[in-house]
């Protein structure tokens, strides 16, 4: 089924989907880091919740 825009509540706000592209780019831009890193951070953790994506990129880009 198709991302209704229109209707956007507590659970769109806490996934990033892989399959939204603008999703992406607001993730990394947020992040710093490139569109690459958040899809790898994506598959690396098999999670699209927000939380669990900024820990795994916070950890892996500030060492």
């Amino acid at each position: 089924m198709a991302d209704n825009k229109a209707e956007k509540g507590k659970a769109d706000r806490n996934k990033v989907s892989a399959s939204e592209n603008y999703e992406i780019q607001y993730f990394k831009d947020k992040m710093g880091v490139s569109s690459q890193a958040v899809v790898g951070a994506l598959r690396a953790t098999c999670s699209n919740d927000r939380k669990t994506l900024e820990e795994y990129l916070k950890k892996r880009h500030n060492k």
